[in-house]
């Protein structure tokens, strides 16, 4: 196995970070981490028109965060690593208490 280079590696985890730098693509990940999913019904949990669902999931596809597959007409997609959502989890973990801190300087 070839390890790739340090630049190589932070050129991933860049777009991997911005892959995940627009909410409704977290969103997208939440959803998908409680099961696959097609792109209408993705649209209907999330309250968002189809098309917009669709270019937020080439993104994640691209990034290789989601992965697809066809059923018949229908597309389902469904996370291609379910330790992304631990990921955002710990990020929230780490917002949750930055805010605290700073709400207790301010106080």
């Amino acid at each position: 196995m070839e390890i790739p280079k340090l630049d190589e590696l932070n050129l991933l985890h860049t777009q991997i970070c911005q892959a995940l730098g627009d909410p409704k693509r977290i969103q997208i990940l939440y959803a998908l981490n409680e099961q696959p999913l097609h792109v209408t019904a993705l649209a209907d949990a999330l309250t968002t028109p189809q098309p917009t669902i669709s270019r937020h999931l080439r993104v994640l596809r691209q990034r290789a965060l989601v992965t697809s597959r066809r059923e018949g007409a229908t597309v389902v997609y469904e996370l291609a690593d379910y330790r992304i959502i631990e990921i955002l989890n710990m990020m929230r973990h780490i917002l949750r208490d930055s805010l605290a801190r700073q709400s207790n300087i301010l106080a």
